[in-house]
């Protein structure tokens, strides 16, 4: 769920979007064949409409603001959780079912839809009828909590069983912003999958939703409610003064996309404990340019670094790392009300050729990464969001997007039968590289990463290297 996504796939700028109608809604048995050679089976109900458990409104349009433009994409998330037997999970669909409309209460905008104005801006429209509210399924699969593994790396194939997209609708204007499933499980426990349209929330707000409609499952107070006003974040006139902010265009001059092209893609994780994350933040300080490195400037500069010598990147290509700032903590003058809940993050973005970033120092990366995130303090931002360009198609060619989950709780989930043990992304796109913490009561990170065959290979022997 966090954050410069180009995330599961699906992006598409305000301007491309255009009308088609919904589909039936109801799909039959479906299987999916998993990497161990077996198969899981899901039984998928037809899907109700949840709506709010008191009228909130008769009708409004909400507004998003341009941070809300910057990724039109779903984020397509699963909880898995096993039952330890003192409480049967076979009520598990009902009650979070009754509590999504009681926490919709204050969350209302997530059982709208999204509409667009001739001048191309996103809204929400807000009613409260039958073909508004979040559509909601019950399913039941054949398999095992085990059966589903370690899904660090996802299978994609599998996991989208456990997820409810509308069928046969590809226009994002007719996809609702959240869609839920829970899937009953042969060992009692059960899976909860969402979508949820990231226009309507980065992943830090997307997950206290979860966690204040996991609060509701419980019957406890809600302890961070939300905050929807967005005013702060409107566009001003641009003054004299705005800052220049603009993406780079980035030619193919590596055929990078020829490779993406003719070889399979394979994924794997790769872990980061304390000592190695320390090994990293020392190398990038050799040289004295550097007094403090966090382990995400390292972490993000190797990989920046090791996946351009990997793909064999030209040194005239010109290479971007593209990462989100959360703004929350950097607006002291006119700070987001606790509990806001939208797009509270940025891109930062470095840029310079592959040769540079190969033949020159690890200090020089992640400097480069430094240098980014410290740019960001409230000029940038104000100025960010006045000339962000609603229209724009992102590219990513020879681009690396870094999602970092480290610092969002998905572990604290307690619909009432105790935390997930597992969370996932049920896919992860080519230019992503995904950072998620190591384990509950450990402190390294995580690395998913997906490359090409060859290039991965070689990507494996320079991280044993290191």
């Amino acid at each position: 769920m966090e954050e410069s996504n180009p995330q599961n796939g699906r992006i598409v700028s305000a301007k491309r979007l255009q009308s088609s109608s919904i589909q039936p809604a109801e799909k039959k048995m479906e299987e999916s064949r998993l990497e161990n050679g077996g198969t899981v089976l899901v039984k998928r109900s037809k899907p109700s409409s949840i709506q709010p458990e008191t009228e909130t409104c008769k009708e409004r349009n909400y507004f998003l603001c341009n941070l809300d433009h910057a990724v039109v994409t779903l984020m397509k998330t699963v909880y898995i959780y096993k039952v330890d037997g003192q409480k049967s999970g076979e009520s598990a669909s009902d009650v979070i079912k009754q509590a999504l409309a009681k926490v919709l209460v204050h969350y209302y905008p997530l059982a709208g839809r999204l509409r667009r104005s001739s001048d191309g801006r996103l809204s929400v429209e807000c009613k409260n009828n039958d073909s508004y509210g979040v559509p909601f399924v019950e399913a039941v699969a054949d398999c095992e909590i085990e059966k589903l593994g370690d899904i660090t790396v996802p299978d994609t194939a599998m996991l989208e069983k456990f997820v409810y997209e509308v069928p046969g609708v590809e226009n994002i204007l007719e996809m609702p912003l959240l869609t839920a499933q829970v899937t009953r499980l042969k060992c009692g426990g059960f899976v909860l999958g969402l979508t949820i349209n990231h226009c309507i929330a980065d992943g830090t707000s997307a997950m206290e939703f979860v966690n204040s409609w996991a609060e509701t499952a419980r019957g406890v107070t809600l302890t961070n409610p939300p905050a929807l006003d967005k005013s702060i974040l409107m566009s001003t006139q641009a003054g004299e003064n705005s800052l220049s902010i603009s993406i780079p265009e980035i030619s193919d001059v590596s055929n990078l996309e020829s490779l993406y092209q003719e070889e399979q893609m394979v994924y794997k994780s790769f872990s980061f404990d304390q000592n190695k994350l320390a090994g990293l933040k020392k190398s990038a300080m050799e040289n004295g340019d550097m007094s403090y490195c966090s382990s995400f400037t390292a972490l993000a500069a190797l990989l920046w670094r090791l996946r351009s010598q990997a793909l064999k990147m030209k040194p005239e290509q010109q290479t971007r790392l593209v990462f989100t700032v959360d703004i929350r903590p950097k607006l002291k003058t006119t700070p987001l009300p606790k509990g806001f809940f939208g797009n509270g993050a940025l891109t930062a973005d470095c840029v310079c050729t592959a040769g540079e970033l190969i033949e020159k120092p690890f200090s020089f990366a992640a400097k480069a990464v430094q240098n980014a995130i410290q740019r960001v303090n409230e000029d940038y931002i104000r100025s960010y969001i006045d000339n962000f360009d609603i229209h724009a198609t992102p590219s990513f060619t020879a681009t690396l997007v870094i999602t970092s989950w480290t610092r969002i709780p998905f572990n604290t989930a307690d619909f009432g039968w105790g935390e997930p043990t597992q969370f996932g992304s049920i896919a992860i796109p080519k230019e992503v590289g995904l950072f998620i913490p190591e384990g509950k009561g450990k402190n390294g990170i995580i690395l998913v990463l997906g490359l090409p065959v060859s290039a991965m290979k070689t990507f494996q022997e320079l991280i044993s290297s290191i």
